[in-house]
């Protein structure tokens, strides 16, 4: 649920997000506040922001090599709404004649504590980030920066550029300084390793006279783990199960479990993937009915992931989604490894203005 109410120089902002999952391998529910803060705009050129926010640095659809700030995005659905961080942010904005149209600095604090952000990175830090963007030539350029604290210093670059009305390009690149890497043998044995690393993107967004979309992104991360890095951490688990159905000892498990949540499990924990996507706009003139596909592929194990895809519009502020997973059955891949080798879901998304439906509730009771 978003709700934002403004007045003046003052505004809010607040958007809710409840999570229900029911499957034969988890059932949960939870309900979370991803973004809630407050909004101060003196000037038409300077806001200032302090609350909980999501920031979207990056022009990759399914990576942002450069989201410094943010939650990853889950690839297979991108689009999907993520929490933020408790931030004081500021923006100035300047607008020219000529080749440079716009120019937008923009500031952000991030505090780390045990309470705060502790998700964030190493606690008892405040994190300071900014932004420089550029409308130069009409291509949109940023210029981003995370300075030492929580985490190590990092430097980053995306720019989008529309060749021609169908056809656009865009690209990511971002230095991680000292970045710490944590991974094990097939024995479980601890090493870690501190290197400068590079990860970037490059992309294509495609529409065709019949109003096909198609999105094409190369992502490469220099601080994933290599094939044979995940080949031991497989070997490694592969024996906590020998382990624990020989003699009922399930510490290795715990081990493994345990460097899963950290590292390994997290999506996509490798170095090169490709992302297509394919849409299809109102095929056989069937009015608001969108299908499309999705498919992830690991460059360095071949394994994979297929997504077909059913939005239907039609209906006045209702959204239905039908939407399956598919993926590679090979063991000891990145796919092959997850938990289910399918999946259906559907969703339905509600849009309804709530300052409208309070003012609805109150005239009833007057009357």
């Amino acid at each position: 649920m978003d709700v934002s109410y403004e007045k003046g120089i003052g505004g809010f902002f607040l958007r809710t997000n409840i999570d229900a999952v029911e499957s034969e391998i988890e059932s949960d529910a939870e309900a979370k506040i991803f973004e809630g803060y407050m909004s101060l705009k003196p000037s038409p050129f300077f806001t200032v922001d302090l609350g909980k926010k999501t920031f979207n640095w990056g022009k990759g659809y399914a990576w942002n090599p450069v989201g410094f700030l943010q939650r990853p995005k889950n690839p297979e659905d991108p689009n999907l709404p993520r929490e933020g961080f408790i931030v004081a942010s500021a923006d100035y904005i300047k607008s020219f004649n000529g080749p440079l149209q716009t120019v937008t600095i923009t500031a952000v604090l991030i505090p780390v504590h045990e309470d705060i952000n502790d998700d964030f990175g190493e606690i008892n830090h405040v994190n300071f980030a900014g932004k420089l963007y550029l409308l130069f030539y009409d291509t949109d350029i940023d210029f981003m920066f995370l300075t030492e604290g929580s985490k190590t210093s990092r430097l980053g670059v995306d720019f989008s550029r529309t060749i021609t009305t169908n056809f656009e390009i865009h690209g990511e690149f971002a230095f991680i300084n000292s970045f710490e890497k944590k991974f094990i043998d097939s024995n479980g044995n601890l090493f870690e390793e501190t290197f400068d690393a590079n990860s970037y993107l490059g992309g294509i967004r495609y529409l065709t006279p019949f109003d096909t979309t198609f999105i094409c992104e190369y992502y490469r991360n220099e601080t994933g783990f290599t094939t044979s890095e995940m080949n031991d951490f497989f070997a490694f688990v592969d024996k906590g199960y020998d382990v624990f159905f020989d003699s009922g000892d399930d510490s290795h498990l715990r081990r493994a479990s345990s460097f899963a949540e950290k590292s390994y499990g997290r999506r996509n924990p490798m170095r090169d993937y490709l992302y297509l996507r394919i849409s299809q706009k109102e095929p056989f003139d069937i009015l608001y009915f969108t299908p499309s596909i999705t498919w992830i592929y690991n460059l360095n194990d071949k394994s994979y992931s297929l997504s077909p895809e059913f939005l239907y519009t039609g209906i006045t502020n209702l959204e239905l989604r039908l939407k399956a997973g598919f993926i590679g059955e090979d063991p000891d891949t990145e796919y092959g490894e997850k938990k289910n080798d399918y999946r259906v879901e559907f969703r339905v998304r509600y849009y309804f203005d709530a300052v409208k439906v309070f003012e609805r509730i109150k005239k009833n009771k007057n009357s």
